[in-house]
């Protein structure tokens, strides 16, 4: 017998046999996914124990996208923001968290939407407790209700309306659920979003709903608004032409030990934030603004073959794929070899060779990601 092997509780056991199932209907089972899946103590045990970690995290992509545009949009004494959909408050928490990280942190002013009771209470608690632990100047409203109609609960406009891995839950057995989702997105937006205020949608980094999202993205912009980020071209998403295509995240990330141990006894990977968003605004700004009009998006992980290395990446002119051969490294060009998806890129003297941009002997690669 190995006594040096870590014995597993009996209640981690069961906590992971939760996480697998929530799993499994949030991925392969997506169709048999209940509206208010988390009334189900144990897959809301098992959300807040394995899900919620990575997905507050993932928030503080577009906000710090927001804050660095040169206008200082985040820049306010207060700001008042939508959670809808909140199940156990994971946007809240994970905006408060970003805040209280910053030198000059504006009052925060939250209001969380959910139909489940009981996501709402956890909510409450999680939030009292981060806010003693940070000391952030911040409250949280909750209020019960279903997405449906959520615009005629407030007579106010928000700076931030955030849904977080919600819309690819709304009308899930409708054949016309992307019209659908345009209507209801569209109508949240004209009667709550402020005049210089921020729509964050965050969904899973699946093809499928990625997909969808960029669908909605359409849709959106079809009706007036522009894509603040992560997008550099305002009309309609290229990666829609190719049915293999969709854009994601991916960021680097440490799990929490519990995490850990449950992907050791599941067989999930939760090593690092994989997730879709795209920001809205009214106004015509744009994460861009701040990086020039010729700045690409990476949008896939390095593709590495025999004498060279390439890259999609999008931009004004859509969706490219860009290739370096090995024999045309030169020190101008070197930071080609460390860009990672996600990462903003600008090039000077590029080839352009009509079905693909090569980079060439000449051409300058510089990484301009905002920091």
């Amino acid at each position: 017998m190995d006594r040096s092997r870590k014995k597993i509780p009996d209640g981690v056991k069961a906590l992971a046999t939760n996480v697998a199932r929530l799993s499994r209907l949030l991925t392969s089972e997506r169709g048999s996914l209940p509206s208010a899946y988390l009334q189900d103590a144990g897959l809301r045990e098992a959300y807040i124990s394995y899900f919620l970690p990575p997905n507050i995290r993932k928030i503080g992509v577009p906000l710090r996208e927001l804050s660095l545009h040169p206008d200082g949009l985040l820049a306010k004494e207060k700001l008042r923001i939508l959670d809808i959909g909140s199940g156990p408050g994971t946007a809240s928490l994970g905006g408060m968290g970003f805040f209280s990280e910053r030198d000059k942190a504006p009052a925060l002013e939250f209001t969380a939407v959910d139909q489940v009771a009981e996501n709402l209470m956890a909510a409450e608690g999680l939030f009292s407790a981060q806010q003693k632990e940070t000391g952030a100047n911040a409250s949280l409203t909750t209020i019960r209700s279903g997405i449906e109609g959520v615009e005629r609960l407030f007579n106010e406009r928000f700076d931030l309306i955030i849904f977080s891995n919600v819309l690819n839950e709304l009308f899930l057995r409708d054949a016309g659920r992307i019209a659908k989702r345009i209507i209801m997105l569209n109508t949240v937006l004209d009667r709550l979003l402020a005049e210089d205020g921020s729509a964050i949608i965050i969904e899973p980094a699946l093809r499928e709903t990625a997909r969808e999202m960029l669908e909605v993205r359409d849709g959106i912009v079809g009706r007036g608004y522009n894509v603040y980020s992560p997008c550099p071209a305002g009309g309609t998403c290229p990666a829609l032409a190719n049915p293999k295509d969709w854009c994601h995240e991916d960021v680097p990330w440490d799990p929490p030990e519990l995490v850990k141990e449950i992907d050791a006894l599941t067989g999930l990977r939760k090593d690092s934030l994989k997730f879709s968003y795209v920001v809205f605004r009214k106004d015509g700004r744009s994460l861009f603004d701040a990086c020039g009009n010729n700045a690409f998006r990476v949008v896939s992980e390095p593709l590495v073959s025999k004498g060279k290395m390439e890259f999609y990446v999008c931009g004004r002119s859509g969706r490219r794929l860009v290739t370096r051969l090995d024999k045309d490294s030169t020190s101008g060009n070197r930071a080609f070899e460390t860009l990672r998806r996600g990462a903003v890129v600008g090039f000077e003297r590029i080839i352009d060779e009509g079905k693909r941009l090569r980079v060439g002997k000449e051409t300058s690669v510089q990484d301009i990601t905002p920091s």
